[in-house]
């Protein structure tokens, strides 16, 4: 092989070489391009998905008001009942010291 059989042949690799590689490339491109049509679509999803998180705050921010209020309105029913209480114990030995009074 002489100087110029190696220079033809080096430069057909070299070009078989850059050929695949643009082939290569353009592949590449072709299944990775994103259209309009896909980045709208995207869009949409995007706001869809924020519209979504903030009704979910809002329900969170709501159902935590409801549990402050019925926490609240547990607390004040738990000491109108224990003041009741107290008082149908009181009532009771009241009565008793009366039945025992009676009964003397």
């Amino acid at each position: 092989m002489n100087r110029t059989e190696f220079i033809v042949a080096t430069a057909i690799i070299l070009f078989v070489a850059f050929v695949l590689g643009w082939f290569a490339s353009w592949l590449v491109n072709r299944a990775t391009r994103v259209t309009k049509a896909e980045i709208g679509e995207l869009d949409r999803m995007a706001q869809a998905l924020h519209e979504a998180e903030e009704t979910r705050d809002q329900a969170i921010t709501y159902l935590q008001q409801r549990e402050a209020e019925i926490t609240n309105q547990l607390s004040q029913t738990e000491a109108e009942l224990r003041a009741a209480m107290d008082g149908l114990r009181d009532a009771r030995q009241e009565a008793e010291e009366y039945r025992s009074q009676l009964e003397r």
